[in-house]
């Protein structure tokens, strides 16, 4: 078994910063049809910070705690409103569901990730259907346990989540908006991709490839 060190979470968040750079304007394209067209730009704002704060941690004295931690305040602290406070969220709980770890299994980090999407859910108050990041988040968290229970390697289990989340963003389209911004066009939601499920498929794609 191959354990995860402060060093591969630094990486990953860089590597999900850089995602959110090449893809800021397909998701403002999506934003701006049922929202105020600023997803991406809020997205690469709150990865590019978090990346950076996790970057100056010194991988010798700080642990997986830490590095989620820093990574919640400075999202929280680039974008204040909408993603912010639901990201925040979950890298704290993800944090907290590792506390007291040097470095991570496999089995703590799929402990980290269901963590991750819980607080957001918690923190949204949002269930699957409403057209919002939870529909990507929580059949990815479900599919990931599912697979885990089977065995799973953290792979297969990201693996497995990923394609929920792929399925959950996909189903967005034919959801009419009852949460969120886009919840007041009412049927004029129809048609399009939640951007905010979008996002969360480029993050769990980002996770899944940084555990090959």
């Amino acid at each position: 078994m191959s354990w995860i060190a402060v060093e591969d979470l630094q990486r990953l968040f860089q590597d999900i910063a850089a995602v959110m750079t090449s893809e800021r304007d397909n998701l403002c394209q999506l934003d701006g049809v049922i929202g105020d067209a600023d997803h991406g730009i809020a997205m690469e704002l709150g990865f590019t910070a978090a990346a950076k704060a996790v970057g100056g941690l010194d991988p010798t004295a700080a642990d997986p705690t830490a590095v989620f931690n820093t990574a919640a305040k400075a999202f929280l602290n680039a974008v204040g409103a909408s993603s912010g406070p639901l990201y925040a969220t979950a890298f704290m709980r993800a944090g907290a569901a590792v506390k007291g770890k040097a470095s991570l299994s496999e089995s703590d980090m799929l402990d980290a990730f269901s963590a991750l999407a819980k607080g957001i859910q918690d923190r949204g108050k949002a269930e699957v259907g409403e057209k919002t990041m939870v529909d990507a988040w929580a059949p990815a968290a479900a599919a990931c346990e599912h697979a885990r229970a089977q065995g799973g390697t953290l792979h297969e289990c990201l693996l497995e989540a990923l394609k929920a989340a792929e399925t959950g963003r996909d189903a967005t389209r034919n959801m009419v908006a009852s949460k969120g911004r886009s919840a007041r066009l009412g049927e004029r939601s129809l048609g399009h991709v939640d951007p905010g499920a979008a996002s969360a498929v480029l993050i769990i794609e980002s996770i899944r490839g940084s555990f090959p």
